[in-house]
């Protein structure tokens, strides 16, 4: 498989000749140091789902270079949705809606190697911080499917109250679930431990992407219709309060110290930034057309914004709020996911 990251490739700078001249300990360090720069590459790339070729796009976060399509020959699918990838990067987890499937794909021979039935018409999916479990929204069944990466089995399917779960998204420290559902206008709280949805929040109208903050029981959750987010506290199970951000947006995603929320507005073709001390847009980036679904790197300092009518992923400085670059991929881009584990 490709190196990932070229930090990887020159972690040490250190020869063989250099490592017989040292002592024991300074050889042990620079082996440990070795190995927490491979342990932490996984997490470099972005792996984007192209609605229209059935593909999924790797994209290296260093470079900001597509370095690989998957699969090697054909489609996916003919409908894939939201792409997983486990944290060691030795397997994509693809939404495949009308095969109503997560497709388990080798990255590095690029072959389907299996296909996991979830239920009826699957869409959104997430990694939950430990990294061992997929959680996917099953839109039609109303239900979400908990999918162990290991044997790559579905070991659990929690019912949702609302109607046509869109995304699920764990909490930080991976005790709640909530689904955004669309046809409800409404989320679910799920309590993993219980095994079952535990309150109906209701919302502004078709929620879609889902930003939990950290240490906090609060989630920032998009509202397509009323052109914003609605703050919930999940403590309280109720609406505080709503920030207008754009037109249609799709997609939120929290900073790792929860001071930002950055929403995808699709039908403006920017990324809102919003400080959650005063819940007010403090920056409004421009990026493709039909921004949707986003990820950040684990060092947060750029965002991956999937352009749908553009064929393209938007780079931002999460830091500066400014673009960085626009990177081709394949036809109509459903989102970016980066496996970043709490």
């Amino acid at each position: 498989m490709p190196q990932i990251m070229s930090s990887s490739r020159h972690s040490s700078g250190i020869g063989c000749r250099e490592l017989r001249a040292l002592p024991l300990a300074g050889i042990l360090m620079i082996c440990a140091s070795t190995s927490a720069t491979h342990a932490v590459a996984a997490d470099a790339r972005a792996y984007v789902g192209n609605q229209e070729n059935g593909t999924v796009s790797i994209i290296d976060t260093a470079s900001d270079e597509v370095v690989r399509t998957l699969p090697d020959h054909g489609k996916i699918g003919a409908k894939i949705q939201a792409v997983v990838a486990d944290p060691a990067a030795r397997t994509a987890f693809v939404v495949d809606a009308d095969g109503n499937a997560l497709v388990a794909v080798d990255i590095a021979s690029g072959q389907v190697q299996q296909r996991i039935a979830v239920g009826k018409s699957p869409e959104g999916a997430s990694l939950s911080p430990s990294g061992k479990t997929i959680a996917v929204c099953v839109e039609d069944d109303n239900l979400v499917a908990i999918v162990d990466i290991a044997s790559a089995k579905v070991t659990q399917k929690i019912a949702t109250q609302g109607k046509n779960p869109e995304h699920c998204v764990f909490s930080l420290d991976g005790r709640w679930l909530m689904t955004s559902n669309e046809n409800s206008d409404d989320v679910d709280l799920i309590d993993l431990k219980a095994g079952r949805s535990v309150a109906l929040v209701k919302t502004s109208g078709h929620p879609r992407g889902i930003a939990w903050l950290p240490n906090k029981p609060v989630a920032y959750v998009v509202q397509e219709v009323s052109g914003g987010v609605d703050i919930i506290d999940t403590a309280k199970r109720a609406v505080t309060g709503s920030i207008h951000t754009g037109l249609r947006p799709a997609d939120a995603v929290a900073s790792a110290d929860g001071r930002r929320v950055f929403v995808s507005n699709g039908g403006d073709a920017t990324v809102s930034v919003i400080d959650t001390s005063t819940n007010k847009v403090i920056a409004t980036v421009p990026v493709g057309k039909r921004a949707w679904n986003m990820a950040l790197t684990a060092d947060g300092k750029k965002l991956y914004v999937a352009n749908g009518r553009s064929n393209s992923v938007s780079v931002i400085d999460a830091v500066a709020f400014k673009p960085i670059r626009e990177i081709p991929v394949g036809g109509l881009p459903w989102g970016a996911s980066i496996p970043v584990v709490k």
